[in-house]
């Protein structure tokens, strides 16, 4: 029995390695198999409960408190990951005018501009080797508020023409983040801090394979819209493209005082955002041209860490040698 779990972590760690390249895969396996990707999509909510569970789980106590005690960098971060997002989408709006927009897009916008923080930063961060304590610190408190923030931002963004249970999504929210929490403890209970350390690469592993199946139930739909709406699809995933860059540019100037690989990844969890955990809230009521916006909003997000990955090891300090 030892043997059979020492080589599911194997093989986890060896899946961990590979990650970026795995997330851009993952994308085309949903677009390529469109029965696999319909077999997938109830399975969304299991995959951003066990994102939430496992990033908590995996939080360095010592290091969280050691920038608490300078929280002013925080509180920055935090205000950026909250506030950019929003404003960029009110922005655009403007700019473009609400009664130009299919009410779908506009919840898809709304729900983008409202959701936290993509969990995967975090992750992306260990991956690509970068300090990862401000880029989960933040992630993490701005998920922790999301169940009162989120339906606040959103019901303010979507307007009277997209109305909304706030409240419902308030409870549903806070079942699902705090449940996360609570099975995050549990477990960090059982295994102990050093058992996870030990076994981060496996722990990397596990959340590539929560990516890819979230990847794949993404997809569903999204090769016939291509198909038979190609202009609608042209549309939707230029927006998301936009507006994630976009955030990622803001964020870059404003968090100059970061260090600039740890800025990389701040402004990527900027620019993307975990519109899965609202997604999984609306639950059934999600109209499809909103899912549609969502699904070709994961594009940036999957093909981002790709393209970041040479960018993140220019930009990381140099390792330090011995002394001579």
């Amino acid at each position: 029995m030892a043997l059979v779990i020492r080589r599911v972590l194997d093989a986890l760690a060896l899946i961990g390695r590979y990650g970026t390249q795995g997330f851009v895969a993952s994308l085309f396996v949903g677009l390529a198999l469109p029965q696999l990707a319909a077999a997938a999509r109830p399975l969304l909510g299991v995959a951003i409960f066990t994102f939430v569970m496992m990033t908590f789980m995996r939080v360095d106590l010592l290091a969280v408190r050691g920038l608490m005690r300078r929280p002013a960098l925080l509180i920055l971060t935090c205000l950026c990951l909250i506030a950019i997002p929003g404003l960029l989408v009110s922005g655009a709006v403007a700019l473009i005018g609400r009664g130009n927009l299919d009410p779908g897009l506009m919840l898809g916008l709304s729900i983008l501009a409202a959701s936290p923080p993509m969990m995967s930063a975090p992750a992306i961060a260990m991956l690509l080797r970068v300090e990862p304590t401000l880029i989960l610190t933040g992630v993490l408190s701005v998920t922790i508020l999301s169940p009162l923030v989120s339906p606040t931002i959103l019901d303010l963004v979507a307007g009277a023409a997209v109305p909304l249970d706030v409240g419902a999504l308030i409870q549903r929210l806070s079942w699902l983040v705090g449940g996360a929490i609570l099975a995050a403890a549990l477990l960090r209970r059982l295994l102990g801090p050093e058992r996870i350390r030990r076994n981060r690469a496996s722990f990397d592993g596990v959340g590539v394979v929560m990516y890819v199946l979230f990847a794949i139930a993404a997809m569903d739909g999204v090769l016939a819209a291509m198909l038979t709406e190609p202009g609608r699809v042209a549309r939707f995933l230029g927006a998301a493209v936009a507006l994630s860059l976009a955030g990622f540019a803001v964020t870059w100037h404003v968090l100059r005082q970061v260090a600039p690989a740890e800025r990389l990844v701040l402004g990527y969890a900027t620019g993307q955002r975990n519109m899965g955990l609202l997604i999984a809230a609306l639950g059934a009521s999600t109209p499809d041209t909103t899912f549609l916006f969502f699904a070709l909003a994961q594009f940036p997000i999957y093909i981002g860490p790709q393209i970041i990955k040479p960018l993140a090891r220019r930009l990381a300090p140099a390792p330090h040698g011995p002394s001579s």
